[in-house]
């Protein structure tokens, strides 16, 4: 190598401190996670626990007879509960995007 090359690198210890360290990882967070990005995921899981929620209560009206007559173990209240759950656990997913 020559020495202009090796002079524009660091040094083994340059790369070893601590707050050097720090600040490339913020650099990169910054750049990895922009607001947009994050928007849109947020947006994205939000809106699919909407729409789970919505689309699953539906289906849940219009087979309300036939889940009855059929003597499931799991009732409408069960499956009502998991719709419910995975729908507020994709809206939670969405805010969490959103904070952090």
């Amino acid at each position: 190598m020559s020495s202009s090359s090796s002079s524009s690198q660091p040094t083994l210890h340059d790369l070893q401190s601590e707050t050097k360290l720090k600040q490339v990882l913020a650099d990169q967070q910054k750049d990895y996670d922009c607001l947009r990005c994050r928007l849109m995921g947020s947006i994205a899981f939000t809106g699919l626990g909407i729409y789970s929620y919505a689309s699953g209560m539906k289906q849940l009206r219009e087979r309300e007879l036939e889940i009855l007559k059929s003597g499931s173990r799991f009732g409408l209240g069960a499956r009502r509960g998991g719709i419910v759950g995975m729908s507020a656990v994709l809206v939670g997913l969405g805010v969490y995007r959103l904070v952090n």
